[in-house]
């Protein structure tokens, strides 16, 4: 079950709506406002795209739109936000897919272990009709799609060396609120433990979990590499973004507008894509200047990782939907 945000950003974010009300009604021209969350700080490669984003939208809106950024989970966690954008109390952000699993299971296909082989086919098939149509699904529960960022390929972080399933045998593992990464771990005999992401420097300080995956600008912006061992370079599962919009809100502005803002998020993809890419060789550098072990997994070290996460692609292809995942294999396998 979504848990509900704190009354008092409720309280707020709703009174702000009230407010732009009543100024409209007064006959004043007022200034739409848009506020835009994400849940990584301000020295990240998203919080860098949406300040660009934010910047394209003012300039290209004459100033009739005016973007504010609330980076860290400021307005509340992921689902929280987007909870608000059902309801129009809060007009964009971009939400990890694998947090809109439980508003829209076809959104979680983006987790399935090893399904794209490197980013530049990720990239080729959340840009084509695949990922139009997987955007498409989230319409029904009151938001609308605009584009996918990244947080790039995940990697395992444990207290332990990891080089082989086995080695998460009676594991705790902490993972996003998903199904498909619960399953994941599961495969390999591991135990899930969903934690907020917030939380997850604590719970692997104190040992309530052992291990954990995060792509590496997570692993170093929140500093995990602190509290654990090894962090392993397997790229085992890809962690995107879906920039949204409120759906409520979205179709109330105008057509001129709509459009400003879709070309925009779209704009800034590739600049948001490009920057996480760059930034990844410096993140190997601050962990391994930190003392953390860094490995990376060899091919067959790999191979064994596939095979035992494989029968998690058959459990989900019906929640998914059959014809989204045929969809999506397809596109892989033209892209390469």
């Amino acid at each position: 079950m979504n848990k509900p945000f704190h009354r008092s950003k409720l309280k707020a974010l709703v009174g702000g709506l009230a407010l732009a009300a009543l100024v409209h009604a007064g006959g004043v021209a007022a200034q739409v406002s848009m506020k835009f969350h994400h849940d990584l700080p301000e020295d990240s490669a998203q919080h860098l795209a949406a300040e660009k984003f934010k910047a394209a939208v003012e300039e290209r809106s004459g100033g009739a739109i005016k973007v504010q950024l609330f980076p860290n989970n400021a307005l509340g966690d992921d689902v929280e936000a987007t909870q608000q954008m059902q309801f129009g109390a809060l007009e964009s952000a971009i939400i990890p897919t694998a947090k809109l699993s439980n508003f829209v299971p076809a959104m979680q296909i983006v987790d399935l272990p090893f399904l794209f082989p490197s980013p530049a086919i990720a990239h080729e098939v959340l840009d084509g009709k695949a990922g139009d149509q997987l955007l498409a699904t989230v319409e029904k529960v009151g938001l609308k799609g605009a584009t996918f960022w990244e947080s790039g390929f995940k990697q395992f972080t444990c207290d332990r060396e990891v080089s082989g399933p086995g080695d998460f045998e009676g594991r705790k593992v902490r993972v996003m609120q998903s199904p498909i990464i619960m399953e994941q771990f599961r495969a390999m005999g591991a135990n899930p433990v969903p934690i907020a992401f917030g939380e997850t420097y604590n719970a692997l300080q104190q040992g309530v979990v052992d291990c954990q995956e995060n792509p590496l600008v997570s692993i170093t912006k929140m500093k995990f590499y602190e509290v654990q061992s090894d962090v392993v370079i397997s790229n085992h599962a890809y962690l995107a973004y879906a920039f949204l919009f409120s759906k409520r809100w979205f179709e109330a502005q105008s057509p001129e507008h709509q459009k400003l803002l879709m070309d925009a998020a779209r704009e800034m993809t590739a600049f948001q894509r490009e920057e996480t890419a760059r930034r990844e060789a410096g993140y190997v550098d601050t962990i391994k200047d930190s003392g953390t072990r860094v490995s990376t997994l060899d091919d067959a070290q790999l191979a064994a990782f596939r095979e035992a996460t494989a029968p998690v692609h058959d459990k989900f292809a019906e929640q998914i939907g059959t014809e989204l995942m045929d969809e999506f294999k397809q596109a892989i396998a033209a892209a390469r």
